[in-house]
């Protein structure tokens, strides 16, 4: 039987591959660098595979509030033994974007609750909740293969909402949603449409730059010919 790695073993190993030039770096893309190795994505997924799916331990390196402790928990946490308190406390604790969405995009995206969160928690007031609830808005409309259109459809209604905060983190995963949900279907294409032309009509810099970036994407000639193809 082979020995269960422990959490210990895994922060001693992350320490171990620290690059202090990295955390420099990850700070000016707005990466909060507190408690921060500058471990990279590929060599943190590459650990993931060797680890394997192990709830305990993932609850284990997530306490330990390591930036990339906390990324690893997300990738090898198993989505079906996820709670709801669970999902509730990490991203009460969210303090830097990418943290916020990976955990969304490995983790949180593959729970039963994924859908519920997602509209729960964009209309937060706290900056990272309500990016967590738009960034599952995108990361479902890439990864539920299986999602109805339905399914979609009252995503718009928040983000309009969230349109006119201006928190870039928070802009910016609004911007995402509206485009990723877009690129899903003929039809939810011409709503996402629908969506940024009202959106653009909002009195708020932050709703105009969301409505055009989205507008000029999704009604581009890239999108459209995928589109044309599904249909």
């Amino acid at each position: 039987m082979t020995k269960r790695i422990t959490c210990s073993e895994i922060l001693a190993h992350l320490q171990s591959l620290a690059k202090p030039e990295n955390v420099a770096g990850m700070a000016r893309y707005g990466i909060n660098p507190d408690h921060t190795y500058g471990v990279s994505m590929p060599i943190l997924r590459q650990l993931a595979r060797e680890i394997g799916k192990d709830h305990r331990l993932a609850a284990e390196l997530w306490s330990s509030g390591v930036h990339e402790a906390r990324i690893l928990a997300s990738l090898v946490d198993d989505p079906a033994l996820v709670t709801e308190d669970q999902m509730d406390r990490w991203v009460a604790e969210f303090d830097s974007w990418d943290v916020c969405d990976q955990c969304c995009s490995n983790l949180f995206t593959r729970t039963r609750l994924a859908y519920r969160k997602a509209m729960e928690w964009s209309t937060s007031q706290k900056e990272f909740t309500k990016r967590a609830g738009f960034v599952l808005m995108a990361t479902l409309a890439v990864k539920d293969k299986k999602g109805s259109d339905g399914q979609f459809e009252p995503f718009f209604a928040n983000i309009k909402m969230g349109a006119t905060d201006g928190r870039n983190f928070v802009r910016k995963a609004v911007n995402w949603a509206l485009r990723q949900i877009g690129k899903r279907s003929p039809d939810l294409n011409r709503k996402a449409r629908e969506t940024a032309q009202q959106i653009r009509l909002i009195d708020s810099a932050s709703a105009r730059w969301i409505a055009a970036d989205a507008l000029r994407e999704l009604s581009g000639p890239a999108v459209q010919k995928k589109l044309k193809g599904k249909a």
